[in-house]
């Protein structure tokens, strides 16, 4: 992108202006970019001060460099069908990631040796260090060239999604507007939509698998290549998960099992009675039981975004001005559209230190819930963006998501914005009835990934069966799917995390304890909770998961021990 092309995103004024760094630089240009890193490399440091400054000039680069991947990024998906746009990523992808992985490990090497002369505060870069030395030694040139093929392929599964539309009740709807009507009493037009969205999906089933097989193989190699049993080990390492093992993640597998899929059992037993028929099937989960029409929060994007506002100032006049400003500077686009990717996500445009949400609304109860939910991931951008170091920036993605399930619960004591006082409890009662489903859904999601990676020279056939094994094992046959086995058995390729960012999906069902900890805890005390919430946002990364879980008050546990009660309240509530 040259400057006369600059979007309204990248003229959003720095956090602090550049010291480092030139005050134009073309970052789709990859010589510009080396040229930067080699004067970092090249660089002497030869005192304890020096050696911060460096930390700091890099960091610096850093954040310009990932500001101008989220910009790429967020044009192409929010029109994934703009050939252009999709170049420019690719391009971005393809050319100058590639070549700055390589820089990154020497700029690592030479910070390390670098921190052995001159030591630094240890209270401080403890946490830096140990990460920097982690991506060393995951880090192997060969695998370069593999993880941009990857990423190119993540780009593919956008564009395959994005395409999907639906002749519906005579008009061409989105994947995401399809939902909507799930939600309707008329059992009928309920199957026949979710009989149509499982079909298109189907039409690029074959499309879907292979696209997987290649980025299965290609994982796989780059474990080897890291010296590594399989991509299982290779991911943890490369997530940073120094806190928890893969075990833990089994044992979160086992709570759930016993713990929770009973209580969801009881819940969808309920269900069936209140609906007087003799089976659930896939379709009759999300509608209200009693017969009553989906609630409708609002009309048109703008009034979520309004009520949305609102809800936060009711809450916290801080958030409430903070979500004011996001709104003020176009850092929302929230309505679903042809060629748009599928979804929702919240990502921070670095250099200015801004967050921008990213979603397909349609105008059912769930869009508010996700408005919240992402709002609570760009809170935590926004408290931890005073860290002078790039790497502090970003908390682990255990606690990210803390932060953003948190949002939704504590948003859903002010949903009178939307609703009058029995669709707000409504509203409540389908946000812990899901709660209850995200756990089992999260461990289905985490099982059915370790038998993936665990198991890499599959079919896509054993693939399938493997995935309907899981599913049974966390109550898939409570539901009836009977005549429905195929489109079962791809259910899977809707999860874009399978495909984009794998194993990233245990930290929701950890974050999903502490918010429903943090939740207990805003019933006695709202102000306590909330001022704890934002204390352990404004730490970034800066502490390790453990400490930003107590910093807010919470337990960093997910066995049984921490499951059972939670449950229990769960289960109160609902009655």
């Amino acid at each position: 992108m040259s400057s006369t092309e600059k979007s309204s995103l990248e003229k959003l004024p720095r956090y602090q202006e550049r010291k480092f760094l030139p005050k134009e630089i073309d970052f789709s240009q990859k010589a510009e970019v080396i040229a930067i890193y080699e004067k970092l490399l090249g660089r002497a440091i030869a005192s304890a001060p020096e050696l911060e400054q460096w930390l700091l000039d890099r960091s610096e680069l850093e954040t310009a460099l990932d500001q101008a991947g989220s910009v790429l990024y967020i044009r192409m998906t929010c029109q994934t069908n703009d050939q252009e746009k999709a170049k420019a990523y690719q391009h971005f992808i393809e050319a100058v990631i590639p070549a700055v992985k390589p820089l990154d490990d020497q700029l690592n090497k030479k910070y390390l040796e670098a921190a052995r002369d001159f030591p630094l505060d240890p209270a401080h870069f403890a946490l830096y260090d140990r990460r920097i030395r982690s991506d060393m030694d995951l880090f192997r040139q060969e695998n370069v060239a593999l993880q941009t093929e990857v990423a190119l392929l993540s780009q593919e599964y956008q564009t395959i999604f994005g395409a999907m539309t639906i002749n519906f009740q005579g008009k061409e709807q989105t994947l995401p507007q399809m939902g909507k009507f799930l939600l309707e009493p008329d059992r009928g037009v309920r199957e026949a939509a979710w009989r149509a969205t499982a079909q298109r999906r189907l039409q690029d089933r074959a499309k879907l698998d292979e696209l997987f097989d290649k980025m299965l193989k290609l994982r796989d190699t780059i474990a080897r290549n890291a010296g590594l049993q399989n991509f299982c080990e290779y991911q943890f390492r490369g997530y940073h998960r120094f806190d928890y093992t893969q075990q833990d993640c089994e044992k979160y597998h086992q709570a759930i099992e016993r713990l929770v899929v009973p209580l969801w059992k009881e819940i969808l037993e309920k269900r069936r009675q209140s609906m007087q028929v003799d089976k659930l099937r896939p379709w009759d989960t999300a509608v209200d039981p009693l017969g009553k029409g989906p609630l409708k929060p609002f009309q048109e994007v703008a009034e979520l975004v309004e009520g949305v506002k609102n809800i936060f100032l009711k809450m916290d006049q801080d958030l409430g001005k903070q979500f004011s400003e996001m709104m003020k500077l176009g850092l929302l686009d929230l309505a679903s559209y042809k060629g748009k990717a599928p979804g929702g996500y919240q990502t921070v445009l670095a250099e200015a230190r801004k967050p921008f949400i990213f979603m397909n609304a349609v105008g059912v109860d769930d869009d508010v819930r996700t408005l919240l939910h992402e709002s609570g991931h760009a809170f935590h951008a926004l408290a931890s963006s005073h860290h002078p170091l790039f790497a502090y920036r970003h908390a682990p993605m255990e606690f990210c998501e803390v932060a953003s399930m948190s949002m939704e619960l504590l948003g859903g004591e002010y949903l009178s914005v939307f609703y009058n006082t029995e669709d707000w409890q409504r509203s409540n009662f389908i946000q812990l009835e899901e709660m209850v489903y995200i756990l089992i859904w999260v461990a289905t999601i985490d099982a059915f990934q370790q038998w993936i990676y665990e198991n890499p020279q599959h079919t896509a056939e054993e693939r399938s069966q493997a995935w309907l094994r899981v599913q049974r094992r966390f109550g898939a046959d409570l539901l009836d799917w009977s005549g429905l086995e195929k489109e079962q058995g791809s259910l899977w390729h809707r999860q874009l995390h399978i495909f984009e960012v794998p194993f990233y999906y245990i930290e929701y069902g950890i974050a999903q304890l502490g918010a429903l900890q943090l939740w207990a805890r805003a019933k006695k005390n709202l102000g306590e909770a909330l001022s704890d919430y934002r204390k352990a946002l404004s730490l970034g990364s800066s502490r390790p998961l453990p400490e930003l879980f107590a910093a807010a008050g919470l337990k960093f546990d997910f066995s049984e021990k921490t499951i059972a009660p939670l449950m229990q309240a769960i289960k109160v509530e609902l009655q």
